[in-house]
C-alpha cells in the first residue's frame, strides 16, 4: 500500500464528508493505493456515525472510537500503530489542511529519501493571539531540539516513512514534538515543505491557550527524558551528591572553628547556635534525598506497561483486542 492517512479528529462531523471526497479525488488522480484512517477521539457530535456511513461506501475508510477523549497524541499512537502504508500521512479534520499537498510529501519521503517531512504554514489565517506564541514556541522547540531547518514543529500536516511511525512512541501530549522524538529514534533526516493553509470553515477551534503553556512543559520534559531518562542517576546522583559534599565540608569547618576558639580559651557559644549548622545539615538531607531518587529513577526508568492503555469502545477494520490490555 502507498499511502495511510491518519486523522485524528474531535466533533468534526461537519468536514469529515467533504474532506474525505478530497482525499479520494487526489488519490484517484495520483492512482494511490491508500487507506483513511479516523481517529475518533471522545467526539460528541455524530463524527463516529459519519465515520461508519463513510466506511460502508469506501473499504479503504478504517476507524477507531475513544470511549472518552484522550488527546491528540493517543489518538495518533493508534493511528500509527494500525498504518499499512508505506508513507504515513498526517492532517488534521477541520479542512486547513489541503490533501493536494499529499502528492509532494509523497515524493520527498519515497524519491527524496527523507524519514519525515513537516508542513510549514507560511501564510497563517490565525488571530495574531495565536501566531505570535506559536513563533516563540517555535524558535524554543529549534534550540532545545536542533532541528534548526524547521519552522512549525505542531504543524498537523507531516510525512513519514513507515518505519518512523512504527519505532516512535508517541504519548501524552508529546504529538508537538514528533520530528524531536524522530531524532531521538535515530531518523535524522527531516525535511520541511511550505503547505497551504486554508481559513477553518466549520465550527472553532478546540485548542485554548493552555496549550502553549503545556507546550513548554511537555518541551522541557521531553528533552530531560531525552537526555536523562535511562539515566537519571547521572542528574540528581551528582546534584545530590555536590550538594552532599559541600554541605558536608561546611559542617567540617564548622567544627574546626570550634576547635580553634575552644584552644584559644573561647567558651561561651555552641555549634548549634549557628544558623548555618541548621542550614548545612539540611542541605545535606537534600543530598541525599535526591541521590536516592536519582537510585530510584534509574530502577523505575520508562518501566511503565499501561502508558498506552487507551479504552476504545468500536473499530472499523481494525482489531480492538490490540489496543486492550490484558490484566
Amino acid at each position: 500500500m502507498d499511502i495511510s492517512v491518519v486523522i485524528p479528529l474531535y466533533n468534526e462531523a461537519e468536514s469529515l464528508p467533504e474532506l474525505y471526497a478530497w482525499i479520494e479525488r487526489v488519490m484517484k488522480a495520483n492512482a494511490f493505493s491508500y487507506e483513511v484512517i479516523f481517529i475518533n477521539d471522545g467526539s460528541t457530535d455524530n463524527s463516529w456515525e459519519i465515520i461508519e456511513s463513510l466506511s460502508e461506501k469506501a473499504e479503504q475508510v478504517r476507524g477507531i472510537k475513544f470511549r472518552r477523549n484522550y488527546g491528540k497524541s493517543p489518538a495518533l499512537y493508534c493511528g500509527f500503530k494500525e498504518a499499512r502504508g508505506n508513507v504515513v500521512i498526517t492532517m488534521d479534520a477541520d479542512l486547513q489542511d489541503s490533501p493536494d499537498e499529499i502528492p509532494a510529501l509523497y515524493k520527498m519521503i519515497t524519491e527524496e529519501g527523507y524519514d519525515l517531512v513537516s508542513g510549514y504554514k507560511q501564510k497563517r489565517y490565525d488571530p495574531l493571539s495565536k501566531t505570535l506564541p506559536t513563533k516563540l514556541f517555535n524558535a524554543t522547540a529549534r534550540r532545545i531540539s536542533g532541528i534548526h531547518n524547521l519552522h512549525d514543529f505542531n504543524c498537523g500536516l507531516k510525512a513519514y516513512s513507515n518505519n518512523v511511525v512504527k519505532n516512535i512512541e508517541v504519548y501524552g501530549e508529546m504529538h508537538r514534538y514528533i520530528p524531536y522524538l524522530a531524532k531521538n529514534a535515530g531518523f535524522d533526516k527531516i525535511g520541511e515543505r511550505i503547505v497551504h493553509h486554508q481559513a477553518r470553515k466549520y465550527g472553532k477551534s478546540k485548542f485554548g491557550i493552555n496549550r502553549f503553556f503545556n507546550g513548554y512543559l511537555d518541551l522541557l520534559s521531553l528533552w530531560f527524558l531525552t537526555n536523562f531518562g535511562k539515566k537519571p542517576m547521572h542528574v540528581f546522583g551528582f546534584l545530590g551528591s555536590i550538594l552532599f559534599l559541600i554541605s558536608f565540608i561546611a559542617l567540617i569547618a564548622l567544627g574546626v572553628d570550634k576547635l580553634v576558639e575552644l584552644n584559644n580559651g573561647v567558651y561561651g557559644h555552641l555549634v548549634t547556635d549557628s544558623a548555618w549548622f541548621y542550614i548545612f545539615l539540611t542541605s545535606m538531607l537534600i543530598g541525599s534525598q535526591f541521590f536516592l531518587a536519582g537510585f530510584i529513577g534509574d530502577l523505575l526508568s520508562r518501566q511503565n506497561p499501561y502508558r498506552n492503555d487507551y479504552q476504545i469502545s468500536e473499530t472499523i477494520r481494525v482489531r480492538k483486542k490490540d489496543y486492550e490490555q490484558q490484566f
